[in-house]
């Protein structure tokens, strides 16, 4: 990854401005383009004033860059961004977003704090909700966002109320982690020592009853449950007595509470650890780019008041990356044709150089493409590798043709220099003449590097000396009618050898495109059916994922004596039993459907050939 794509310093990503519009930053979007690498993206949310940008920092390794403060106005505006090399995974970048804090007096607008806190879901791999002192329903309370998400985010386009259900949102929305700051109380729950996580799930726990307040109750934490089935939990002491949040960077860490300090150890160890990259349904893996795509496509819809769709971002970005795709891969295999290929050639040298480039560049669009509805942008690259291949083959056969005509040109010098001086209309002309066009051939033959036309040029250069050829037999007076006659058979018995060698050439020329035509039938056909193989693994195992932590909740309800909703969630985990078997179900039918696709893509390579070639080569 270019040294460009990492910052010193943050940047602001989405900018909130004053009229309270949301509006992508396109300096950070170009940072963020020239990185090629996976992103792990970790947004952290929460009122104005609780700290949140001290945790950022410490997730940089810094402790300075998002500001801290200083007032008790909020200070981040919109969502800043910051990209740092992630500590634990090689050829990967960590992209920190720090949101404005939510909740802002001075700012009078909820809606606004509902996008950014949507765009923070919608972008991250793990989610930070940031609070102080204790969870409790006033904590609760305030993170009343999450009870708007089916509102502000839609997983899927179409307009069925049933298709945007919360099975679907768990599959991909990110990991959740509360952070308590401020925590002064011991981790106790009727008298028995709780860890962190044990203190956050008793703290979400549902109450019986269906009056208006206990649905009120129930609201957020039952969002919280559905949504995000991934949840961690992490408290902090104050970290210095008497001391302000704002002045937290220029404290010495010796001087900060010791316990605070192996909190933000742990907080960061299991960010580092358990946060994974960004990615697509299908698991295709976001890099920076795309990040940067997604971001403008959520906020472009924002800004003209639809709800942002993930399905319709993805289908957005899949257009994007899709056409880069191609021009990749084409671009890849003409500078790797360029640099292999010196014309002339023979066929087969040439047509492994073909199979091993085209193969190359099919994996470059592979890699990156995704979502490649009826693989019309593979068809592109089919085409685009099967002109560029026809291209070079001519231009390999015009070479061959041009060295071997000079080469006949470089041999006959001496015959032709004979012939004007009349040396082969002397007696026993003929006989000198056929011995030096015999030596002359003779050193043709063995001359290397001759390419894919020497046969075919060397028949023609016969065809066209057949007139000479005969002109100084005729002239020849050693010789008698009979002789005459039985040295011209030899002559056109000779020519037509030659030009079957010509066409035996042509044909082979023919046969090797056909078997060139197979392997990348073959080629495209293997990639593509990995290519699937793979999406559908990664699509089973969200699936599966979703249905453990839908297993694992309704477990958690019937502990607790929820009997009607452990079954209404029975529906769900069917729901995406069933889905699981249409997924692995799907898979051959698919792969299927492909081959034919490659046929008509090769029967247009075919034709093209077949005009190059001429309808002789049949």
């Amino acid at each position: 990854m270019a040294s460009a794509a990492y910052m010193q310093t943050p940047i602001c990503f989405i900018q909130n401005t004053s009229d309270g519009s949301l509006r992508v930053n396109p300096d950070a979007v170009d940072i963020l383009a020239s990185n090629n690498e996976p992103v792990v993206v970790v947004a952290i949310v929460g009122l104005y004033r609780t700290g949140k940008s001290y945790l950022m920092n410490r997730l940089a390794g810094k402790t300075h860059g998002f500001s801290l403060g200083s007032t008790v106005q909020s200070h981040t505006k919109g969502i800043w961004m910051w990209c740092v090399p992630h500590p634990h995974r090689l050829n990967t970048c960590l992209v920190l977003l720090d949101t404005e804090g939510l909740g802002d007096v001075e700012k009078g607008d909820q809606k606004n704090d509902s996008w950014i806190f949507a765009l923070a879901v919608l972008l991250s791999s793990a989610l930070v909700y940031n609070s102080m002192g204790t969870i409790d329903q006033y904590a609760l309370e305030k993170l009343h966002f999450v009870t708007e998400l089916t509102e502000l985010i839609k997983v899927k386009a179409s307009e069925d109320s049933h298709e945007d259900d919360e099975i679907e949102y768990l599959k991909f929305f990110p990991t959740f982690v509360w952070s308590v700051r401020d925590f002064s109380l011991e981790l106790k729950i009727e008298g028995k020592v709780v860890n962190q996580d044990e203190y956050l799930e008793h703290a979400l726990l549902l109450k019986k009853g269906t009056s208006k307040k206990v649905m009120e109750y129930n609201l957020p934490r039952q969002c919280i449950r559905n949504f995000f089935p991934k949840r961690k939990c992490f408290v902090f002491s104050r970290p210095v007595v008497g001391c302000n949040l704002h002045v937290m960077e220029h404290i010495p860490e010796h001087q900060i509470d010791v316990s605070f300090v192996h909190e933000c150890q742990r907080f960061c160890t299991y960010i580092y650890e358990t946060s994974q990259p960004k990615s697509l349904k299908g698991g295709h893996l976001i890099n920076g780019r795309m990040l940067g795509t997604l971001a403008t496509n959520y906020v472009s819809a924002i800004a003209s008041g639809a709800v942002p769709c993930m399905d319709d971002a993805v289908a957005s970005l899949a257009k994007i990356e899709n056409a880069a795709a191609v021009l990749q891969a084409s671009a890849y295999y003409r500078q790797q044709m360029e640099q292999l290929v010196e014309t002339p050639m023979e066929t087969k040298e040439l047509s492994d150089i073909h199979g091993k480039c085209e193969k190359g560049a099919l994996e470059i669009f592979m890699q990156r493409s995704f979502k490649d509805q009826n693989q019309e942008c593979q068809k592109q690259v089919v085409c685009d590798l099967a002109h560029q291949y026809l291209d070079i083959c001519g231009k390999n056969e015009r070479a061959s043709m041009e060295k071997c005509n000079n080469l006949l040109q470089s041999l006959s010098i001496e015959m032709d220099q004979k012939l004007q001086e009349g040396i082969y209309t002397q007696p026993s002309g003929y006989r000198l003449y056929a011995e030096d066009r015999n030596a002359m051939v003779s050193k043709y033959h063995s001359a290397p590097g001759k390419g894919i036309k020497a046969e075919v040029v060397l028949a023609d250069f016969l065809k066209r000396k057949q007139v000479e050829a005969d002109t100084i037999l005729q002239a020849e007076k050693q010789l008698s009618e009979s002789e005459k006659k039985l040295a011209s058979e030899k002559e056109k018995a000779a020519l037509m050898e030659q030009l079957n060698k010509a066409g035996e050439e042509e044909l082979l020329r023919l046969k090797q495109l056909r078997q060139d035509e197979k392997r990348s039938n073959e080629e495209n056909l293997w990639q593509m059916k990995l290519k699937m193989e793979q999406e559908r693994e990664e699509i089973i195992k969200e699936q599966q994922m979703a249905l453990e932590s839908m297993m694992t909740e309704q477990k958690a309800v019937l502990e607790k004596g929820f009997q009607e909703k452990a079954e209404l969630m029975e529906e769900q985990i069917q729901q995406l039993k069933d889905q699981e078997q249409q997924t692995r179900a799907g898979g051959l039918v698919n792969v299927i459907d492909f081959m034919g696709i490659l046929r008509s893509i090769f029967s247009a390579a075919r034709a093209f050939a077949t005009a190059f070639i001429g309808e002789d080569g049949e």
